[in-house]
C-alpha cells in the first residue's frame, strides 16, 4: 500500500476493513485531523475519505487554532486549495495516484523554495520573493501528491532555535503560548502538535529539527548528510545542515523520509534511496546497549528539570530490555566547540556574505546573521582545515563509543521552553551564554559527529512543559535509529496521550 513495514500496512488494512463493513461511516472531519499520517494515507488510498474532505477538515482546523500560535504562514487561497483537492479526487477515481502522500495538506518550512508561494526565509530581504521553481525536496513532495497549503514559520535564515522574524512575527509553543516554539523548524513542530498538518518537513544544523520537536511533544529526525538531497551555490561541500522529517509517530517519519530521500544528480554527494530500507521498523531491543551522555560531564549545562525528566525516560529503554550505562567521549570538548564556531561562521556566514556586503541589505540582517558573517571573515583556509581536523577527532571519539554501545542518548534540549519575548537565553544555571546558540551546545556536538539523531518525547516538567531526548545511532544507521525510536515511542505513548491545551479545550467543547 505505501511500502512501509508489514505491521504498519496490516494496521492500515485493518482500519480499511472495519470501515468497509456495511453501515460504516467515513470519519468526521475532527477525526481526520487527529489521524496519524499512515492511517490517513490508507484512508485516502482506500477512498474511505475524499481529498476534499481531508483538505476541508484541515483548513477548518487551521482557521481555528493557527491564529493563537502563528505556525503556518503564507496560507494559500481556500478555493484554490479545494480545487486542487478535487483534482486529486478525480485522479483517484481514474486510478492515477501520484504517490504515498496523495491529497495530503502540507506546509513547507519557509527556508525551502516552493514554486508560486512566497518564500521569505524569514528575512525582509525576501519578503516578496516568489520562487519560479521548487527546490529538490519540494519536487519530491509534489510528486508524492501533497497539496501545499502554505509555509511553516522559522527564524531569519534559520539562525537560532527561537522562531521569530521581522516578516511574520513569533510562533508560540503549542503547550504554553507565552513560551518559545524552538526553531528553526518551530512552525512545523507547532503545526504538527496542534494537528494542523499530518506531517512536517524541516532542516537541522544545530538542533533545528530536534529542539522544536522536544519542546512541542512531537518527533524530529536529523538524518545523516546526503540522505536527503540538497542543492545550492556550493554542491561539493558536505556542510552540516540537513533536511529531514517531523511527525507524531515513527512510521509517519518513515513515510515522509522515504519520500524525501534518494539520490539527485544535481546533488552529487546525495545517497541512493535504495541504501535506506525502511521496512521492518519493529525490532527487538532486548540487550541493546545504550550510552547516556547526559550533560557531557557538565560541558553542556542543563536545567535540573530537563535532566530529571530525561533520566526518568531511560527507564522506558530498560523496560524494553536495553542496558543503559553512562557514557563519556573521552576527549576535551572545548576544542570541538571552538571548531564548530568556526565551521558555522564559514558555512552560514558564507551564504549571507553578499547581503552583508550590500549596505542596504546589511541593515536588514539581524545581529545573529551579522555575527556569523563576521566570524567567517576572520578565518583563513588553513583555519577551516584545522577545524575540520578537530571535527575528525571528534567523530573518531564517537566512533569509539559505538564500539561499546549500540546507541547514544542525550537530552534534545538543555533548557525548558523560554519566554517568547526573549531573543535567546543568555544564561543556564547562572552560566552566561557567550553566543546566541551556545545554549544548544549538546545538539551541535551531535551534529559535529555526522550521526543520525532522532528527537522523541521524554515527558513533561512539573509545570507542564515538554522535554525531549535524542537517540543517536552510528553513521548511516538511520533505520536502527528509527527502530529504537519506534519501540520507545510505542511504550511511552506521550504524543498521543498528552495533547496541547488548545486541543484539549476544544475536545471538551466538542469542536475537535
Amino acid at each position: 500500500m505505501i511500502g512501509l513495514s508489514g505491521t504498519v500496512v496490516a494496521a492500515v488494512a485493518s482500519e480499511s476493513v472495519k470501515a468497509s463493513r456495511p453501515g460504516a461511516k467515513p470519519p468526521l472531519p475532527s477525526d481526520l485531523v487527529m489521524m496519524d499520517a499512515v492511517t490517513l494515507a490508507g484512508s485516502i488510498r482506500s477512498r474511505r475519505v475524499s481529498c476534499v474532505e481531508v483538505m476541508t477538515a484541515h483548513l477548518d482546523h487551521i482557521e481555528r487554532v493557527n491564529p493563537a500560535v502563528n505556525a503556518i504562514v503564507a496560507l494559500q487561497d481556500r478555493g484554490a486549495l479545494l480545487k486542487q483537492a478535487g483534482e486529486r479526487d478525480d485522479q483517484a477515481r481514474r486510478g492515477a495516484w501520484l504517490g504515498p502522500l496523495h491529497g495530503f495538506p502540507h506546509a513547507v518550512k519557509d527556508l525551502e523554495a516552493v514554486k508560486g508561494i512566497v518564500s521569505t526565509r524569514g528575512s525582509p530581504i525576501f519578503r516578496d520573493f516568489v520562487p519560479p521553481a521548487d527546490g529538490p525536496m519540494v519536487e519530491r513532495l509534489r510528486r508524492a501528491g501533497v497539496i501545499f497549503v502554505g509555509k511553516t514559520n522559522g527564524p531569519e535564515f534559520g539562525l537560532g532555535s527561537h522562531t521569530y522574524n521581522a516578516v511574520y512575527g513569533t510562533t508560540h509553543n503549542a503547550y504554553d503560548l507565552s513560551r518559545s516554539a524552538g526553531g528553526s523548524t518551530g512552525g512545523g513542530a507547532v503545526a504538527l502538535a496542534l494537528r494542523m498538518v499530518p506531517l512536517a518537513d524541516g532542516s537541522d544544523f544545530g538542533g533545528s529539527l530536534r529542539n522544536p520537536a522536544a519542546w512541542n511533544n512531537v518527533l524530529g529526525f536529523r538524518p545523516g548528510f546526503g540522505r536527503v538531497a540538497t542543492t545550492g551555490d556550493d554542491i561539493w561541500n558536505p556542510g552540516m545542515s540537513v533536511n529531514g522529517p517531523m511527525a507524531r509517530t515513527v512510521p509517519d517519519l518513515a513515510l515522509l523520509l522515504k519520500v524525501q530521500s534518494g539520490h539527485d544528480d544535481r546533488a552529487p554527494l546525495s545517497m541512493e534511496g535504495s541504501h535506506l530500507n525502511l521496512d521492518g521498523l519493529s525490532a527487538t531491543m532486548k540487550g541493546k546497549r545504550i550510552g547516556w551522555l547526559g550533560d557531557f560531564g557538565g560541558f553542556t549545562p542543563c536545567e535540573a528539570s530537563v535532566l530529571e525528566v530525561s533520566r526518568a525516560a531511560l527507564k522506558t529503554f530498560e523496560a524494553l530490555g536495553c542496558v543503559v550505562e553512562d557514557a563519556a567521549p573521552g576527549i576535551p570538548l572545548e576544542p570541538v566547540w571552538q571548531a564548530l564556531l568556526k565551521l558555522r561562521g564559514w558555512l552560514s556566514g558564507g551564504g549571507m556574505l553578499g547581503f552583508y556586503n550590500d549596505p542596504a541589505k546589511r541593515a536588514l540582517l539581524k545581529p545573529e546573521a551579522v555575527y556569523e558573517v563576521e566570524t567567517g571573515l576572520k578565518l583563513s583556509a588553513f583555519d577551516i582545515r584545522a577545524a575540520n581536523v578537530v571535527r575528525t577527532q571528534w567523530y573518531n571519539a564517537i566512533h569509539r563509543l559505538f564500539g561499546r554501545f549500540d546507541y547514544l542518548v542525550a537530552p534534545a534540549t538543555q533548557i525548558l521552553p523560554f519566554d517568547a519575548k526573549l531573543d535567546w537565553p543568555h544564561a543556564i544555571n547562572g552560566i552566561a551564554m557567550q553566543t546566541y546558540h551556545e545554549w544548544q551546545k549538546a545538539n551541535f556536538l551531535i551534529t559535529m559527529s555526522g550521526c543520525p539523531a532522532l528527537a522523541v518525547p521524554a515527558g513533561f516538567s512539573s509545570d507542564g512543559l515538554p522535554v525531549g531526548i535524542q537517540i543517536v545511532a552510528p553513521i548511516c544507521r538511520e533505520l536502527a535509529c528509527l527502530q529504537l525510536g519506534h519501540a520507545y515511542t510505542q511504550a511511552a505513548n506521550l504524543t498521543a496521550s498528552r495533547l496541547p491545551p488548545q486541543l484539549r479545550s476544544q475536545a471538551h467543547s466538542g469542536t475537535v
